[in-house]
């Protein structure tokens, strides 16, 4: 596996499913700054709520596949799973059939956001029970005040720069100014 951090403001994100993970997988593709376009036959209250103006009450057509780069399938039937993975593999769209390991060509890690700074956890699908309570342990060790740490590490590193400090002066500076604050002891 290679971890890469997706700006979804430059990829075209589907979800196609219903049920309580494809709610999950949509809280968090909305947590993540994405607005997928979400397909979903018979979706429940919570997911119409969700989604909004992006759902479209059938499965994607041709046309509509055609427009996504990045698809994520959750709570259908396999037969259908396997049929969407297969059109979006030959459209070139990357696709994750959640618990389906043989239909993904990239795994959604188990993620901890505080503001900016994202923490996620992997195990290439192979136990999300581990990738959960690795989760569940750094969001113990890192709450919700990171975000505002960042914002202050980020101020002084704005501020080194602007007074022309170069990159390793600046990596000095944040990393004493870090172990002086004693946040990771």
């Amino acid at each position: 596996m290679i971890p890469i951090a997706l700006d979804p403001a430059r990829v075209r994100i589907a979800l196609v499913g219903q049920g309580p993970l494809a709610k999950r997988r949509l809280a968090q593709l909305l947590d993540g700054g994405a607005s997928p376009a979400v397909f979903s036959p018979d979706p429940d209250a919570e997911i119409a709520t969700l989604a909004g103006d992006r759902l479209v009450r059938s499965l994607p057509s041709p046309e509509e596949l055609t427009a996504v780069q990045l698809l994520f399938v959750v709570g259908v039937e396999d037969a259908v799973a396997e049929d969407l993975a297969r059109r979006a593999r030959e459209r070139g769209i990357l696709v994750n059939v959640e618990d389906v390991i043989p239909l993904c060509d990239f795994h959604a890690p188990s993620v901890v956001r505080r503001g900016d700074l994202l923490m996620t956890v992997s195990t290439g699908g192979k136990s999300p029970a581990l990738a959960q309570m690795v989760r569940e342990r750094l969001e113990a060790l890192f709450p919700a005040s990171w975000a505002e740490r960042l914002a202050e590490i980020a101020a002084l590193r704005d501020r080194l720069r602007a007074e022309g400090a170069k990159g390793p002066d600046v990596l000095r500076a944040s990393r004493d100014f870090i172990a002086g604050k004693g946040w990771l002891p």
